[in-house]
Formats: C-alpha cells, sequence, structure tokens
C-alpha cells in the first residue's frame, strides 16, 4: 500500500499561500512563484531582525552623542567616564533619559565629569578643553 501525501501537502500550500497574502502580481497566487518569495522573504525578515538591533544601538549612540556634546563630552569620554564611575546604566536607558528627563541625565554627566576630574567650571560650552 502506497502512503498518500495529499493532506500534508496541502497544509504545507496553505501555509505558503497565507504567509504570501498581499504579494504583487502572481507571488501570491501561483504555487512556484508564491513558494519563492515566501522563502526569499523569511530571509530578509530573519537578515533584517538582527539588522534593526545595530540600528537601535547607533540610534541610542547618536542621541546620547547629541546630548553630551553641549555639556562639553564627547561620547567616547562620556562612555570611559561611566565606567569610571562604575555606573551600569545601558545605551538605551541613557538615551531615555537624555530624551524624556534632562534633569537626571545632567546628573549623570556631572558624576562623569567628577569622575574624569574635569573642572566643571572651565567645561562650558566653547570654552577651550
Amino acid at each position: 500500500m502506497r502512503i498518500k501525501s495529499a493532506v500534508y501537502t496541502r497544509q504545507r500550500k496553505k501555509k505558503a499561500f497565507k504567509i504570501s497574502k498581499g504579494y504583487y502580481s502572481n507571488r501570491n497566487n501561483r504555487w512556484r512563484q508564491a513558494i519563492q518569495q515566501v522563502e526569499k522573504s523569511l530571509r530578509y525578515a530573519y537578515r533584517d531582525r538582527k539588522d534593526f538591533k545595530g540600528e537601535m544601538r547607533q540610534l541610542w549612540i547618536t542621541r546620547i552623542s547629541a546630548s553630551t556634546k553641549p555639556q562639553g563630552l564627547s561620547y567616547s569620554k562620556f562612555i570611559a567616564g561611566l565606567k569610571k564611575a562604575n555606573i551600569l546604566i545601558n545605551r538605551k536607558m541613557l538615551s531615555e533619559l537624555s530624551i524624556h528627563d534632562s534633569p537626571i541625565f545632567n546628573q549623570i554627566i556631572q558624576q562623569v565629569k567628577g569622575s574624569l576630574g574635569i573642572d566643571m567650571a572651565s567645561s562650558g560650552v566653547g570654552a577651550p578643553s
């Protein structure tokens, strides 16, 4: 007796067509084109989930850098000062603080400057460093 695979094949096709719903032209209703596009789309989705994490980190770093520049600190000195002051806050939280709670962020900057030994009075905007 031979084994038939109709149920499995139908389930597999339904799954692929469900994912390909909304694709352009024949990519949503022709089996070969649909399956090729679904596989490619899933590869892109996997890759871009990884890329997204790096893009978000880049955004946080840019925000932190923009918030530390007016205080007379570069991003790299700020991060070095955080480590020296033993302040354990990740970049995402620092970014959120710089946007939504600037007084707290300014306190952190003052602690960092203290740990780096930067004179608070002479480190204003436009002052030579």
